[in-house]
């Protein structure tokens, strides 16, 4: 049956009471001060996403006049309008936080901001000699008018509009000359004809000067913001006029562009053509220091098309994203959190290769408690050994400096088959991922650009080596993407293995993938948009059936959204049978958790800590016989619809019984968890006073640095022989 349209959460509004949390991160007195501050970057760097995607795809659907309602019954029109009154709020609060409770921390830890207008002359002093080198020779003004061509503002940058004086007239009513500022058109300037309006110019601060500018302190760090720099020299770039008003803006594109791939012959320049489009795409916001004058409002409004519902004055530093760098800042350490060094697995011999350590046993890493590095060092040691005769891998978020792009690069050049599916429509990263696909075209590699109207999300890497007993495939399974940088800050699992029937599956998906071959049935894998929904759907009605006939049935999953209606149907059928849920979920929630009668024996936590949860583990109780996988799909119609992604099985006995015991840790979490109410209002886990505190990423640490500790302890009390060397032949 459909579910009612008041059981459903709308999932922009679930999405953003996930941002909402880390912002109380960010107010969390207990969270260290330039933590906070970082918390509060994040948030800004992702409402800018948001709005570039979800509220450019729903104005889209708005302009077209799309009369359909989401799953919770909301129309376009009303999703919009909660929105706006939802980041209201939010924006507020954002603000709130940075210009009440961290700024002024900040500055009695010595970390102070600068306003020119009030500054000592040693600062002043400072600022102008920075903007006279550094800032003077880079910038340019353009002038604009209504009516006429626009200049082209990047997405997200910052920018200032310069309110400037009529032209002057003489006696007679001509205008008086005047020194004329850049027009991108060429053409004449005519609001220097003495109409009596104001002109305007706007300045890009582009993206080579640094946001933040460090002044000179002789205790502590004193810096200012470039805006600030330009503003109190703005005079310099229009010598002999009278300046009106000077006003900072930003504005965000609507990302939400797709390509039209059955009409792009090539995809690869299909690709460069919609980040051009996305370059002009219209403006979804625009964001205005609230002190701005109406004129400048209006005449922004105008040229660039933007509503007054979709401008929004801000009351303080325009983009807090762009404080991220200040939250590293040297010398604080005891404003930062400790540093979390991701240890070595106890399961991994350092003295051994790593097709060594895989035969000998299969491997669960849980990062970042637990290093990347071994996978890494899987890619490299697959490229430098003679007796590896192919690589494939899939590709869809790297690093800028990525080894493993290197060691594929390595292993093609010395003659071995290497096979790489680079995904071009990963957002946001599909320039990095050209780049990458043409210098991997470079070296002989075999670039597929992911599956036709699909995003290649499956992570998975397969070395094909021979060996004395024949040709063994060794695998790596994720969670996460192959980015050695951010699997120290995401948490994720892998999964290693030369099992024969995980070999064959993997070299099936391969041959799915890079050819025109049917899909094989699998014995071990599920695939997305094969049969993961279908295989997921029959899972949880098997755990139904078992809790029915009285056998044990339990389900938990960790994801990071669970948007979808078939699969949260199947969920609260479960419930209804008896079945025990546990979820935990660490951003979009669409199900209702707790209604009478519907999800009684549901539970949803989210957990949102300094690593960003991004593991997806399933576990279902199967009678006792415990079946536990990882994923890297989320319960969403893309993933299981419109993405090829994977379901992977943890065969191995203490693998899984270790998987479990991570899964179930985050249930525990009394410290950085938040309950979702039936409401759909999420309120945060507390430890009560006779309970111990119970933070799940702080555990998963300790025990990874106690099972290192113990692997250490245990090499050391082993007895090892120094046997004599051999006897020497003449």
């Amino acid at each position: 049956m459909p579910i009612e349209p008041e059981n459903y959460i709308n999932r922009e509004l679930s999405w953003l009471e996930f941002n909402q949390r880390v912002l109380d991160l960010a107010r969390d007195e207990a969270t260290p001060l330039l933590e906070r501050l970082k918390f509060l970057a994040i948030t800004s760097s992702n409402l800018d996403e948001f709005f570039m995607v979800r509220v450019g795809g729903l104005q889209l659907q708005h302009k077209a006049s799309i009369a359909s309602t989401d799953p919770a019954g909301m129309s376009v029109a009303e999703q919009l309008s909660a929105i706006r009154d939802r980041t209201k709020r939010m924006i507020q609060c954002q603000y709130d936080t940075f210009l009440e409770q961290v700024e002024p921390e900040l500055k009695l830890q010595g970390i102070e901001r600068i306003e020119l207008d009030a500054a000592t002359a040693q600062h002043r002093d400072a600022a102008q000699q920075i903007f006279e080198e550094e800032i003077f020779p880079v910038l340019s003004p353009i002038a604009v008018r209504r009516g006429m061509h626009f200049p082209l503002l990047h997405s997200n940058g910052l920018h200032i509009c310069v309110m400037l004086t009529a032209a002057k007239t003489t006696d007679d009513d001509t205008p008086a000359p005047a020194k004329r500022i850049a027009d991108p058109t060429g053409e004449p300037d005519t609001a220097e004809s003495g109409d009596g309006l104001p002109r305007f110019a706007i300045i890009p601060l582009g993206r080579v000067l640094p946001r933040i500018i460090t002044l000179p302190a002789d205790n502590g760090h004193c810096y200012t913001l470039l805006e600030q720099v330009v503003a109190h020299h703005v005079d310099r770039l229009f010598p002999g006029e009278e300046i009106q008003a000077v006003t900072t803006f930003r504005i965000s594109r609507n990302a939400d562009i797709s390509l039209q791939e059955d009409s792009a012959s090539d995809l690869l320049h299909g690709m460069k053509d919609l980040l051009q489009l996305r370059k002009t795409a219209d403006c979804v916001r625009m964001e205005i220091d609230q002190n701005a004058e109406e004129a400048v409002v209006d005449f922004l409004r105008d040229c660039l098309e933007v509503s007054t519902k979709d401008t929004i004055s801000i009351p303080g530093p325009l983009d807090l994203s762009a404080f991220m760098p200040l939250s590293g800042l040297e010398g604080y350490q005891h404003l930062q959190y400790e540093p979390w060094q991701p240890q070595k697995s106890p399961q991994i011999d350092a003295t051994k290769t790593m097709f060594e350590n895989i035969a000998e046993q299969k491997i669960l890493l849980c990062h970042p408690f637990e290093s990347f590095e071994p996978v890494v060092r899987l890619i490299q040691e697959a490229a430098d050994d003679p007796d590896v005769l192919a690589i494939k891998q899939t590709l869809y978020r790297t690093s800028r400096k990525s080894p493993i792009v290197h060691a594929l690069r390595k292993a093609a050049e010395r003659g071995k088959y290497v096979t790489a599916i680079v995904e071009l429509k990963a957002r946001f990263d599909e320039a990095r991922n050209i780049e990458w696909a043409q210098e991997l075209e470079e070296a002989q590699v075999q670039v597929i650009y992911g599956v036709k109207n699909l995003k290649t999300h499956a992570k998975i890497c397969t070395i094909v080596r021979r060996e004395p007993h024949g040709i063994v495939r060794y695998m790596h399974f994720g969670t996460g993407n192959y980015n050695e940088a951010t699997a120290r800050i995401y948490g994720d699992i892998s999964y290693l293995t030369c099992d024969h029937q995980y070999g064959m599956d993997a070299s099936a998906f391969f041959n799915a993938v890079t050819g025109y071959s049917q899909p094989q049935e699998f014995n071990v894998l599920e695939a997305a948009p094969l049969g993961l929904r279908s295989k997921l759907l029959s899972l949880i009605d098997a755990e139904i059936k078992r809790c029915q006939q009285g056998q044990p049935a339990a389900i938990a999953a960790k994801l990071n959204s669970l948007v979808d209606p078939a699969l949260i149907e199947a969920l609260y059928r479960a419930s209804q049978a008896g079945v025990k849920v546990d979820l935990n979920i660490r951003g979009i929630c669409c199900l209702r958790p707790g209604v009478p009668g519907l999800s009684d024996h549901i539970r949803v936590n989210s957990i949102v800590d300094r690593v960003l949860e991004h593991a997806r583990i399933i576990y279902f109780k199967h009678g006792g016989d415990d079946l536990i996988y990882i994923s890297s799909a989320d319960w969403m119609p893309r993933n299981l619809d419109r993405r090829v992604e994977l379901l992977v099985p943890i065969d191995d006995p203490s693998c899984r019984k270790r998987l479990v015991r991570i899964l179930y840790g985050y249930f525990k979490d009394n410290s950085n968890s938040w309950k979702l109410g039936e409401d759909g209002c999420y309120k945060r886990r507390v430890a009560k006073d006779t309970a111990e505190s119970y933070r799940a990423q702080e555990r998963l640490y300790q025990a990874a640095i106690g099972a290192t500790l113990e692997a250490e302890r245990k090499r050391n009390t082993v007895f090892e022989p120094h046997e004599p060397a051999s006897q020497q032949t003449d």
